[in-house]
């Protein structure tokens, strides 16, 4: 993945951010140490945001479709109310022992429920009014995640969608299958009535869109 900004400013940012847990920063040791493409861990910067926004928000339920190794879940559940749950979705199954000894060092026990299987298939059956969402999948399917979310969604809650400028890619003039899906997702989200909405240039792209 190229990078949005240099170097310096990166590690600028990097280092006048929070420290976040020990938990959290061995979890990210063992993800690069052990998995594939260990860059599609939120990592400090990004789960910090993601943590403050949640604790501002104090949700009572979360939703998040990509699970990775469970850093960004334990980040969003740091704001969850006492009887908050975080409903995590991934379809890969290899990665499952990882974010369940990641969730049990976290202290998260009881507060992040994860799911495996198909993401679509899987949110029409969750019954529940939420608070946050949390998009971070395959990004052919972000159009169809925000439409399966966008309903359950209560108003004031809010949907963060990662990746949405693509190493940049979302502006050149050659554009691969995903970029051409992350292009249709955003144009969307810019012309849907019922969502605020705004692309925030923390580490790949992230889009907020505050629900009406």
């Amino acid at each position: 993945m190229s990078e949005l900004l240099s170097n310096e400013i990166e590690d600028y940012i990097h280092n006048h951010c929070s420290e976040v847990s020990s938990a959290l920063q061995q979890l990210e040791r063992k993800t690069h140490t052990d998995i594939l493409m260990p860059r599609m861990l939120s990592g400090k910067v990004q789960g910090t945001f993601l943590s403050i926004i949640s604790r501002l928000m104090q949700p009572k339920r979360v939703l998040e479709i990509g699970t990775f190794t469970g850093y960004s879940a334990i980040c969003l559940a740091e704001g969850l109310q006492e009887d908050g749950i975080l409903i995590t979705i991934d379809i890969n199954e290899e990665r499952e022992d990882i974010v369940n000894e990641a969730i049990h060092a976290a202290g998260m026990d009881g507060k992040i429920k994860p799911l495996i299987g198909n993401a679509l298939e899987l949110i029409p059956t969750i019954d529940e009014k939420l608070d946050i969402v949390f998009i971070d999948a395959d990004k052919i399917n972000y159009s169809q995640y925000f439409d399966l979310v966008i309903d359950k969604v209560r108003p004031g809650g809010i949907i963060l969608a990662d990746n949405v400028l693509w190493s940049g890619k979302i502006v050149a003039d050659k554009k691969d299958k995903d970029t051409v899906a992350l292009k249709i997702f955003n144009e969307k989200v810019q012309q849907d009535s019922r969502v605020d909405n705004v692309i925030l240039s923390i580490r790949d792209g992230i889009t907020l869109i505050y629900k009406k």
